[in-house]
């Protein structure tokens, strides 16, 4: 038989994860999956685990869990302190508890063997927007874990990298450029921005400056693709995550480049954000 946990404490949200389901977006369907990926396949890698294993991704207050046998478990992303039977544990021993970010947003618990979520369309991972996948975690749920990989020497030490102190985030325009003048496109360019606590999976809400639309058109809804930079009426940008919406009616200024998107996932609330035209 396979290990599972118990929760005993699910946390502000703790949802399972992995890289998500790409290509579905003409079904309506959310690309969703881990937002910081590459914390979710480093904490994989030093497991053995193949780096888009399903894992727990947990959001601000981290999670407690109690397996019901032994298990090696790694836990990345926002630094955080861990515990095992109440004592102080180094990240990547096996674990009980996951305690609050003290720097970032995400922390990933990955086990060996990984989570087994039942698939859904090829993947794991909750959708907060669909309903697809698992539900996010509660108290007194059982997780399951799949066959662990042959054991692997866990390192004393990865690289895992700290949130940064400012939020750099390099953009192309968009499609719907033109429904903004060349003094919001400055604006948004140079303007001081911060993470709203408004944001979540979806989204990346921003406060500071609004974006004056320079139409007063209504626009059809179309496709959103992952980094979009929405800005709906009250003009302050929303940059669309994993869980966003496959369509919207609100113009489309600029898309974040992908590979920016994995810090905009470990950036709390109040972080200054600083958009760059690539």
């Amino acid at each position: 038989m396979t290990a599972a946990f118990t929760t005993v404490r699910s946390g502000a949200l703790t949802t399972v994860q992995d890289a998500g389901r790409p290509g579905h977006a003409h079904l309506g369907v959310p690309r969703s999956g881990a937002l910081d990926a590459p914390a979710m396949r480093l904490a994989n890698r030093l497991l053995g685990n193949a780096p888009d294993a399903a894992v727990l991704e947990t959001t601000l207050t981290g999670c407690a869990l109690r397996p019901d046998r032994d298990v090696t478990a790694v836990v990345g992303g926002a630094y955080c302190p861990v515990t095992v039977g109440g004592r102080p544990a180094a990240r990547g021993a096996p674990l009980l508890s996951v305690g609050a970010a003290v720097a970032g947003v995400r922390s990933y618990v990955a086990v060996a063997g990984g989570i087994a979520a039942e698939p859904v369309l090829g993947s794991r991972s909750t959708d907060l927007l669909s309903g697809l996948g698992p539900d996010p975690l509660r108290d007194g749920d059982v997780v399951a874990v799949g066959t662990a990989p042959r054991p692997v020497p866990l390192p004393v030490a990865a690289p895992w990298p700290g949130p940064a102190a400012e939020l750099v985030l390099p953009v192309c325009l968009g499609p719907r450029a033109d429904w903004f003048s060349p003094a919001a496109l400055r604006t948004l360019a140079s303007g001081a921005y911060r993470v709203s606590p408004h944001s979540n999976r979806i989204g990346l809400r921003m406060e500071g400056p609004p974006l004056q639309h320079a139409s007063t058109g209504e626009l059809p809804s179309e496709g959103m693709v992952l980094g979009a930079v929405q800005v709906p009426p009250d003009g302050h940008p929303v940059v669309f995550l994993n869980d966003h919406p496959t369509t919207g009616g609100y113009p489309v200024v600029a898309v974040v480049l992908e590979p920016a998107l994995a810090a905009a996932a470990q950036a709390a609330a109040g972080t200054p954000v600083r958009f760059v035209l690539a």
